[in-house]
């Protein structure tokens, strides 16, 4: 499915600046920040932001033509390394991705944030040079990460915003969400952690949010387990937790051991299912 992205559930990946601040458990092993230490770049991470150059912010405009010829719709995910929602960029940054977007009416941008109490305060306007916002543009998709349940206030703040498509990532998704209200959601994405550290995501936990979503009728694409697979099915109530395997003490869940095996090991089968759900594209 992606073509200038490993993430299975865009064809692209856009970055119009690098940079973030940790704000939520879902930030504990942030690849992107683990990324920036590597490359010598830690202060992207302690209140700095870099933009991105001239040639990064043409791309867009060449995946732009490249879906027109082909006479197809292709997503962008933007960004991997940032945050579009961040109080902590130049709002004209802001502004000149805003154009960017307006310029690509064959892409599907998906912006995902940990601030979506920000969005509604960062949309673009015709002050800006752009089109009003209205209902929302048809080829902007809006999105937030919920890991847990305390989280789950961020898809409040995500429904009072007017878009085309509004969605969720559950990634990593950190404990059982319970009962959840996808009122004018379109899309959940889910998936388990991965890289070191990575904490553990159980099935019952997915089965859960799969259900809803057929249920509320929302489009479900399952990314990946992560570093951590299903197993046995065990029927004792013991916690095995010796050699890399683990298993969840609750009496609510159904008690599946599982593995750390390695992304590649785990993969993203659901019940033996590869889930790719997706919302027709409003554009």
């Amino acid at each position: 499915m992606a073509k200038n992205s490993k993430i299975e559930w865009t064809h692209h990946t856009f970055n119009p600046w690098v940079g973030c601040t940790r704000i939520s458990p879902a930030c504990d092993h942030c690849y992107a920040e683990g990324w920036a230490k590597r490359t010598g770049q830690s202060h992207l991470w302690a209140g700095e932001r870099r933009r991105t150059s001239v040639s990064n912010w043409q791309q867009p405009v060449k995946w732009d033509r490249a879906a027109a010829a082909a006479g197809e719709r292709h997503r962008v995910f933007c960004a991997s390394l940032a945050d579009v929602f961040d109080n902590q960029v130049p709002a004209r940054w802001r502004d000149d991705l805003w154009h960017r977007i307006s310029q690509t009416p064959n892409l599907d941008w998906m912006l995902l944030t940990k601030r979506p109490q920000n969005i509604a305060k960062m949309l673009p306007t015709p002050e800006i040079g752009a089109a009003a916002w209205g209902a929302g543009w048809p080829n902007v998709w809006l999105g937030t990460t919920i890991e847990d349940r305390e989280r789950l206030r961020n898809l409040d703040h995500l429904r009072t915003v007017p878009a085309a498509i509004r969605f969720l990532s559950i990634e990593p998704l950190l404990e059982g969400l319970g009962a959840i209200d996808l009122t004018g959601i379109h899309l959940v994405i889910v998936g388990g952690e991965s890289g070191p550290g990575a904490r553990p995501m159980y099935p019952a936990w997915v089965r859960s949010i799969r259900e809803q979503c057929a249920i509320q009728g929302v489009a479900f694409f399952f990314k990946q387990w992560g570093e951590w697979a299903p197993g046995v099915l065990r029927t004792d109530w013991s916690v095995v937790a010796n050699d890399g395997q683990l298993l969840v003490d609750d009496p609510r869940l159904d008690l599946q051991q599982i593995s750390r095996v390695g992304k590649k090991a785990a993969g993203r089968l659901l019940d033996g299912v590869e889930h790719n759900g997706f919302p027709e594209a409003r554009a």
